[in-house]
């Protein structure tokens, strides 16, 4: 929790999806269910599977839970029954029937001394099940839609109910009648009592009396008490939207909406999950926001590095929320506000900053755009105004209000000083350049145009670039030089002059459309994102690609440096997001290093042959793993008077691992009839005193040695073919007489 990084992920074997699983009280003990009918015992913290074994349910467990002890487990499955397992034994104990339809709820009584169950299913009553007699005791009616949650006091006497029917319920568990019914007015997921061990008065909580914590369909935690039906606290929502509809609370698909909560008990804290998958951690006793993780983005559309010194991420996806993300912690912060998808971000944004405490929030709105807005960017050398590009074919120049730190309630509205005509189609990208005094802007039209951004907030056509076969997904103007870079989904990136509009260079590689493009490297090189799934490294003044990075599945719309040009964020449809960083000059140094380390061991390995200490010598240059020294050693030590025996003698002193090596040498060697003498000198030293068994113990060797048979069988036939052409040639000699003289 602290890190916000996944420690172990656990997979069914079969693949099947996991339909609910259990923790035990002492986190010892994880219970998966599968719709393979199958319950597995892991332990999680190794990621390894104990055990399995068959649920005996006829259709996917639905709930399950531990009770107090970890000795039982309950399962309520689809079918309409609940086995009660013993999980130390290992064997099922009960098997109640009688719930109607699916038992999607299932919790022992805290008191194990009473072996009380309970369990709710379509009919909306909580069964009272005795474990003693495997009888239900009772069915408590209160609700009129499904019970999603229970909660015990303290004294086990005591227990609220919460359902989607918009109300809670506190119940009498001596007399099995209802205490009390509170109106929520809201579908409730989840529900727990307020310890009595702390001071609450920062919530609203004034006296002792038994107090509950809400969470639901309005996304917001809500604590009531439980004597007076009173609501005490409701939840402040940051980045909320300023007004939300009645009908914008009833949906289900309501992003803020509240699926789960859970109580941490040792550390005082709660956890709620959202209908999109995030995870959100409160402290008490004051319910503030400690942590915030996000599940599942779905398609990443955008992202970008906000805050100082690019601290954090702000990641803009398919639904309508914006994410910052903390990088050192991966904490992340969900803004509402937007009623569609965000497809475009800016590292200074439009409605939203990030102020000291970390925190963002809305302080601009504007609207008037009559369709989607593509694209949106920032003005570079101060925040006095930003430009958005729609599909309504316009740009729009915005001005920003001075001061943009008020109060936090302080939303200003935006008017936009100019509109523009700008293309025939949608626009995708606009730039403001380095000055603030250029626009550019690419359209699916397929061209980039070039605009002037005078004082007067007019919008001057300067020229249009022309060239790219399909639309035109990203433009980007040069921190250093008068040029642009566009990218098209014909597959290229163009370079256009500032200056007569002409097309410098064309940078081909990617496989499919390019949708974005960056300078790096103080403008010398181009970065760019495809929708191959590849990011492509260009050096500019060579045309060449010199590195393709590939670690995303699917399109990679985001892509963005940071301030200081040592690190980049990549977001893809894959819902992957990558932080890259820049290793050019530790790679440097590393290959200087290595350079400086072989020239010294070069100088050592000369000294030490000079002195003809072959054995240091032939050990140096294995180390090197540079075949070529070795053969140089090799020669050296054979040009002796006494070579058999110096050669026999150095190689047996050689460490295993460095005969290994000689072997795989020899292989190289002799594939050259000029080094095959040396190849075989070594052979035949290495094969006349090392046994069979030892040399085939040797990593590589029987691969090694098979490569030798076929080279070394047509070094002994041109040896054998020379010796026939020698015999050949002394007779001749033998035979000739010089011309002239007499005959014999």
């Amino acid at each position: 929790i602290s890190t916000g990084k996944i420690v172990h992920s656990i997979e069914h074997d079969d693949q099947e999806d996991i339909t609910c699983f259990a923790l035990s009280n002492d986190d010892e003990l994880l219970v998966t269910a599968s719709r393979a009918l199958l319950l597995k015992q892991w332990d999680w913290k190794q990621a390894q599977c104990v055990r399995s074994w068959k649920a005996i349910h006829t259709v996917p467990v639905a709930s399950m839970t531990f009770d107090s002890t970890t000795t039982l487990l309950a399962t309520g499955g689809c079918d309409g029954t609940i086995k009660i397992w013993d999980v130390v034994k290992q064997y099922c104990t009960h098997n109640l029937k009688g719930s109607s339809g699916v038992v999607h709820l299932v919790q022992f009584h805290p008191d194990i001394n009473r072996l009380q169950l309970f369990s709710s299913s379509l009919d909306c009553g909580i069964r009272l099940w005795d474990l003693r007699t495997s009888q239900c005791v009772c069915v408590l009616q209160s609700h009129f839609s499904a019970v999603t949650s229970l909660c015990f006091s303290p004294d086990g006497g005591t227990m609220v109910s919460s359902g989607r029917d918009k109300i809670c319920t506190v119940w009498d568990l001596e007399t099995q009648t209802v205490k009390r019914t509170i109106p929520v007015y809201e579908a409730v997921e989840g529900v727990v009592l307020l310890p009595n061990d702390q001071d609450y008065s920062q919530i609203g909580v004034k006296s002792k009396d038994l107090h509950f914590i809400t969470a639901g369909s309005k996304g917001v935690l809500r604590v009531w008490e439980a004597t007076t039906a009173r609501c005490v606290y409701i939840q402040s929502l940051l980045s909320s939207p300023t007004s939300v509809s009645e009908e914008e609370e009833e949906r289900d698909a309501d992003p803020r909406s509240l699926t789960f909560l859970l109580q941490l008990p040792k550390s005082c804290r709660l956890a709620t999950v959202t209908a999109e998958h995030n995870i959100l951690l409160y402290q008490l006793p004051a319910l503030t926001t400690l942590q915030q993780f996000v599940g599942y983005s779905d398609e990443v559309l955008d992202v970008k590095f906000v805050g100082k010194g690019d601290s954090h991420i702000v990641v803009a996806t398919n639904s309508c929320q914006l994410k910052v993300f903390e990088l050192l912690t991966n904490t992340c912060q969900i803004l509402y506000g937007h009623s569609g998808q965000s497809s475009e971000l800016n590292e200074k944004k439009k409605c939203c900053i990030c102020v000291d405490s970390g925190q963002v929030r809305c302080v601009a709105h504007g609207s008037s755009h009559t369709n989607a807005v593509g694209s949106i960017t920032c003005s570079r050398l101060k925040a006095s105004f930003v430009v958005s590009g729609s599909q309504d074919c316009t740009v729009k120049v915005w001005d920003l209000p001075a001061d943009l730190t008020g109060p936090d309630t302080d939303v200003h509205q935006l008017t936009a000083r100019c509109t523009e005509k700008a293309h025939d189609k949608d626009i995708n990208s606009v730039a403001v350049s380095p000055n603030d005094k250029l626009l550019a802007s690419g359209s699916q039209d397929r061209t980039a145009k070039l605009w002037s951004l005078t004082r007067e907030g007019n919008l001057g056509l300067l020229g249009v670039f022309r060239g790219h076969r399909r639309g035109v997904w990203a433009v980007c103007f040069s921190p250093v030089d008068q040029v642009l870079a566009t990218s098209s989904a014909d597959g290229t990136t163009k370079l256009w002059s500032l200056q007569d509009f002409s097309c410098l260079k064309t940078f081909e590689g990617h496989d499919a459309s390019v949708l974005k493009v960056i300078f790096v490297s103080r403008g010398t090189q181009l970065l760019t994102s495809g929708s191959d799934g590849l990011v492509k490294l260009w050096t500019i003044k060579t045309n060449e690609c010199v590195k393709t990075l590939d670690a995303h599945q699917d399109k990679v719309w985001g892509l963005h440096g940071s301030g200081k040009d040592d690190k980049m964020v990549t977001g893809s449809a894959d819902s992957n997001i990558t932080v890259w960083v820049d290793v050019t000059e530790v790679e440097i140094e590393e290959e200087q290093a290595k350079q400086e380390d072989q020239i010294l061991k070069q100088q050592q390995l000369s000294n030490l042959l000079h002195e003809k200490k072959y054995l240091k010598a032939l050990g140096l240059a294995i180390s090197l793993d540079q075949p070529h020294t070795v053969l140089t050693v090799i020669k050296a030590i054979r040009q002796g008077e006494d070579r058999h025996e110096l050669l026999e003698k150095t190689l047996l002193k050689l460490r295993v691992d460095q005969k290994e090596s000689l072997i795989r040498f020899c292989a190289v060697w002799n594939t050259n009839a000029r080094n095959c003498l040396d190849a075989q000198a070594v052979l035949h030293v290495l094969l006349t005193h090392l046994p069979p068994e030892e040399l085939l113990q040797y990593q590589g060797a029987r691969t090694h040695l098979e490569g030798l048979i076929p080279y070394t069988e047509r070094h002994m036939q041109r040896i054998g073919h020379l010796l026939q052409a020698s015999m050949f040639l002394n007779y001749m000699w033998q035979k000739m007489r010089v011309a002239g003289a007499p005959a014999r």
